[in-house]
């Protein structure tokens, strides 16, 4: 079967819920026995979301491979349960820069280089890569931005060519667009989504479906109207009504025919009832009463939530199959390092349990290493990810172990640094920054045998993502254990270390790695599940 190839346009405005939209397609065709393969192309001039600020553009999400990506690639990886890699997140940096590379090497034989074709070539050549690659049958790509933005106009000229190389009955256009409604009179409006189909137009593409984002459900004079007026079938309208979860999405577009839709236009896997009972049995555990648990999220990002977007998922997906309901508190770490210590006891206290996740630099450090603290001390349940569990690691070393001065390297104030650059100081004064070391992407981690963390995954080893360059300084690691730190796990060789634990306490856990980036909603990371068991006892015990 030749591949087949889906684009995910957006229209009117910004955040309908493209790469939603996108990883629940991907979800429903796999439900069919299809292979599917998700990617996306950024319109922004970055090379990729690394060096990009997360209050602004979100958590970034790292592949198996160690690529450092838009968030969306972790929607496609949790609604499909496919592991993507670097292919699956294109920008216009790294389209530009390749194509500039490849003249600067004499590439196009001294050629005038232009946007008309190289440009295009190479986002076309993308999006043959992966199909090629990996040999899927169906490729999901989701093109950023909405139609009419200037910086994404190649992408348009890109699919619109693509679709006549590989034949229209091999290609598919979905297009997500608002549906606005009217104050008072709760009336839907269609203007907009049909000046959004025309723009479409005028760049040679017709939609084949429209996916409509809605508060209200859509009638049959609506879709009608809006199969008239954008060329679309009436069965092709689908309604994309505002819900309290977003992985109730692939049921309501199931219900509402768009697999049924995608295969006929296809002409594959028409008559295969999807296997979707992970999904049904998620959604009836979403709609049970469930127990509100407090939990305190302590980072340095905390004005954007997308910051964080992986670590509230993994935290929603052990709460669906626990039968909890997290409550977030959103706290700045910087506030610990100025308030009372009796306030920062009174504020942590009131919640359930404590998570730090990781970040980059030194602001924030010092509050992390309080509310590590306070929760250690006070036995509340603590879970450091990345920089939370290094700051974990530090309070220790402070306050247990007889280094008073302890900290990190990344901070220039500290006199031991518990965490260290491996290659050293000298190699990073001497190396640009986009080529520090650094651990990214999927590594072996080996428990310890009988430990807390080995019963917890009920295994002896474990692959997880890492995101960080800093690690534990070996030469301070006897007096870290000796003190009472429990090193649970380390790489193969047992030189690098990767999760800890404080003994004297009912659950405090820290891990070098990033555990959410690989929970699914269907099957939730056992440390998350850990840690909101414990969050329940805590609430049991001090009710």
């Amino acid at each position: 079967m030749a591949t087949k190839y889906i684009f995910v346009t957006g229209g009117v405005v910004s955040g309908l819920g493209k790469g939603i939209t996108a990883a629940a397609i991907g979800c429903l065709l796999k439900a069919r026995g299809l292979s599917v393969r998700n990617q996306k192309f950024d319109p922004y001039i970055n090379v990729n979301p690394a060096l990009m600020n997360p209050t602004q553009h979100g958590e970034i999400f790292i592949t198996e491979d160690g690529a450092e990506t838009d968030l969306d690639i972790g929607h496609y990886e949790r609604f499909t349960d496919v592991n993507l890699n670097a292919e699956s997140d294109i920008t216009s940096g790294m389209i530009y820069l390749d194509v500039i590379m490849r003249e600067r090497a004499g590439g196009y034989h001294g050629g005038t280089v232009q946007v008309v074709p190289h440009i295009i070539n190479e986002i076309k050549s993308h999006l043959y890569t992966i199909a090629r690659t990996h040999e899927v049958d169906v490729v999901i790509s989701e093109i950023g931005g909405t139609v009419g933005d200037m910086e994404g106009q190649p992408y348009l000229e890109a699919i619109r060519q693509l679709s006549y190389e590989v034949g229209r009955e091999n290609c598919m256009f979905i297009h997500v667009t608002l549906l606005p409604v009217l104050g008072m009179s709760d009336e839907i409006k269609t203007k907009p989504t049909q000046h959004s189909v025309q723009k479409l137009l005028s760049f040679g593409v017709q939609p084949d479906v429209l996916v409509c984002r809605s508060e209200l459900s859509l009638d049959f004079s609506i879709r009608e109207k809006l199969a008239m007026f954008c060329n679309v079938p009436v069965s092709r309208v689908i309604e994309n009504r505002d819900c309290d979860s977003v992985y109730e999405l692939p049921m309501m577009f199931e219900a509402d025919g768009l697999a049924n839709e995608i295969c006929r236009h296809f002409k594959v896997a028409e008559d295969v009832t999807p296997d979707l009972s992970e999904w049904e049995h998620l959604v009836s555990l979403m709609r049970k009463p469930r127990q509100k648990l407090r939990i305190a999220l302590v980072g340095k990002y905390v004005e954007l939530h997308d910051a964080y977007y992986s670590v509230i998922e993994a935290l929603t997906h052990a709460g669906i199959h626990g039968g909890y309901e997290p409550e977030i508190s959103w706290i700045q770490s910087e506030v610990f390092e100025n308030w009372p210590r009796e306030e920062s006891i009174d504020l942590l206290a009131s919640h359930h349990a404590v998570l730090v996740p990781g970040g980059f630099g030194n602001r924030g450090m010092e509050g992390m290493i309080v509310a590590a603290n306070i929760a250690r001390t006070n036995n509340i349940p603590f879970f450091g990810i990345g920089l939370g569990m290094q700051m974990a690691v530090v309070d220790i070393a402070r306050e247990e172990a007889g280094f008073p001065e302890a900290g990190s390297d990344e901070a220039d104030h500290y006199v031991d640094d518990i965490f260290y650059y491996p290659a050293g100081k000298q190699s990073m004064e001497t190396t640009p920054f986009s080529e520090w070391h650094m651990r990214s992407g999927a590594y072996v981690t080996v428990f310890e045998p009988d430990s807390l963390f080995q019963s917890l995954y009920g295994a002896n080893q474990t692959v997880e993502r890492h995101h960080h360059r800093r690690e534990l300084n070996p030469a301070y690691q006897s007096p870290l254990v000796a003190a009472g730190l429990g090193i649970e796990g380390t790489d193969e060789e047992g030189l690098l270390v990767n999760a800890i634990s404080w003994k004297d306490h009912p659950f405090f856990v820290g891990t070098l790695y990033e555990p959410q980036l690989i929970s699914r909603p269907v099957r939730p990371h056992p440390l998350f599940t850990a840690f909101l068991h414990a969050a329940d006892a805590y609430r049991k015990e001090t009710s």
